[in-house]
């Protein structure tokens, strides 16, 4: 059993391209580009991670110089646009300090195990970035990890003092005017002349990883009263959004708006087979014969009494067979039995009536998180070989997102799509459909000159090792989206690049 989710990092490394980047097509003559209607002079980018160029589970150098305003700036350039400055980390590593402590983690990297196996560990060693060293002057690329859309706009999110306790961000901490200061606020201070805002993502995003352990607050107007895994309600992200969009075009600068794709989409909820729990028909017969008096008496009896509907006592049925199994897990959804089971007429032990409270078995159309590979299939306890997390032991609720959580974050995340496509046509602004763009690498991928983008883990070339952010190339596909919207809607030719000049994962990219 512990060997049960092997194959989920059993994928071969594709190798590095370290070539320059090129140009779909090349500079022959001069003025062959031209930024139509758009002044490219002065471009900031305003986001959370997808903008800094977070990959790999951290913020690096390398992904920085690879993330999609940059490689935007880059083509910029060919048509007036002018200096892009990053607020580049320390190293590679990727984590973070604060007075010499590590307070985040560093980047994962792709390793092979003493048994071959291929997977993403955290590469070792101590990072030298260290957030009280303030950084000074102003930064083009104002894209900023875990920003939800109400912090852009919240006064003190760049406080060094603040991170300790959850306040403000540290990796705005480190380049913020000022303690005080707004991500908008310092975007707008440098008054360009174009703009990109992708913001959103995270509203619904932790959420969704944590396996809906946080709250739907649509309803709740008060984002100071949220918790970090909770979704964004629709006004507020609305209000918000309209803040930001106003203050960026404040002096006329022209910008393009970017919306939110479907999070459900990405490998770090498409890799982990629901199905993943392989089983004999001599074991599955001896689980069935475990759970045949939960099937057909305590569960006809809960129903009988009135204390849960039928069509949740058919939802909490357990059935396993001969073949791949679906795991059985804790849901917070489903009504909580377990002081009713501890009374008569059942009368159950106290642990057993706890396992049984909240208990189902995953269905087809749940979705198990990328970090459950780490747990499921597992003996947790070495002096219990029956203990086996999924057929035992429950899959806890934070590595499954359930059929009603991903309704949630739809429900939201259509929301949010749109405002943004609203205040795109009311501002006449480029706009980009980042959703349909991922639709298509996720279902079929994306045709490039060196082959196929696809959002297979590790494999398909798109995604980094966290399973959530680009790699390089991916975000190099994403620059493109951008800049054919941008030339679309001002008239423009800029250039995009060749998607098969960007790196991709591979066992020594480190």
């Amino acid at each position: 059993m512990k060997n049960i989710l092997k194959y989920t990092f059993a994928v071969l490394a594709v190798g590095f391209v370290s070539c320059e980047p090129e140009f779909d097509s090349p500079v022959t003559d001069d003025g062959f580009y031209s930024s139509g209607t758009a002044n490219l002079s002065k471009y900031v980018s305003v986001g959370n991670s997808l903008t800094a160029g977070y990959a790999d589970g951290a913020l690096y150098i390398t992904g920085q110089k690879n993330s999609y305003p940059n490689i935007m700036a880059e083509q910029f350039a060919f048509v007036g646009g002018g200096e892009f400055n990053q607020p580049l980390m320390n190293d590679n590593m990727g984590g973070l300090l604060l007075g010499g402590t590590q307070i985040t983690e560093n980047r994962f990297v792709l390793a092979v195990d003493a048994n071959g196996n291929p997977g993403p560990v955290r590469l070792e060693g101590t990072p030298t970035t260290d957030i009280s060293n303030k950084l000074s002057g102003s930064f083009n690329n104002m894209g900023v990890p875990g920003a939800k859309s109400f912090h852009l706009v919240a006064p003190g999110y760049g406080n060094v003092a603040g991170v300790p306790t959850g306040s403000a961000n540290p990796y705005f901490a480190r380049f913020a005017s000022s303690e005080n200061a707004t991500v908008v606020g310092d975007a707008a201070a440098q008054n360009p002349t174009f703009f990109s805002l992708w913001i959103g993502n995270n509203d619904i995003l932790s959420y969704a990883t944590s396996g809906g352990a946080g709250v739907d607050q649509t309803g709740n107007f008060d984002p100071s009263t949220y918790g970090g895994n909770d979704i964004t309600d629709p006004n507020v992200f609305a209000s918000v959004y309209s803040q930001q969009v106003d203050a960026l075009t404040a002096s006329g600068a022209k910008g393009v708006l970017v919306n939110i794709p479907e999070v459900t989409s990405i490998p770090y909820f498409t890799t982990v087979p629901t199905n993943a729990i392989p089983l004999d028909a001599a074991t599955a017969a001896q689980l069935n014969a475990q759970f045949a008096a939960y099937n057909t008496q305590i569960l006809p009896g809960l129903t009988a009494m009135g204390v849960i509907t039928p069509e949740e006592a058919a939802l909490r049925m357990i059935n396993f067979s001969a073949g791949q199994n679906f795991p059985i897990m804790t849901d917070d959804d489903l009504t909580d039995l377990t002081t009713i089971l501890q009374g008569a007429p059942f009368s159950l032990p106290p642990q057993l009536a706890a396992l049984l409270g909240q208990l189902r078995q995953v269905k087809s159309d749940d979705l198990i998180v990328l970090t459950a590979s780490s747990v499921l299939g597992t003996t947790p306890d070495p002096n219990n070989p029956q203990g086996v997390i999924g057929v035992s032991i429950p899959l806890t609720d934070q590595y499954v997102l359930a059929v009603s959580e991903q309704a949630r974050i739809t429900a939201a995340s259509t929301a949010y799509n749109a405002t943004i496509q609203a205040l795109a046509g009311a501002k006449g602004l480029a706009f980009v459909d980042a959703k349909a763009a991922l639709a298509r690498v996720a279902n079929g991928g994306v045709v490039y000159d060196g082959g196929v983008l696809t959002s297979q883990f590790v494999t398909g070339g798109a995604f980094s090792l966290d399973g959530v952010h680009p790699t390089p190339r991916g975000y190099a596909y994403t620059a493109n989206l951008i800049i054919q919207a941008i030339n679309d809607t001002y008239d423009a030719t800029i250039p995009t690049v060749h998607i098969g000049n960007y790196a991709t994962i591979t066992v020594t990219n480190n």
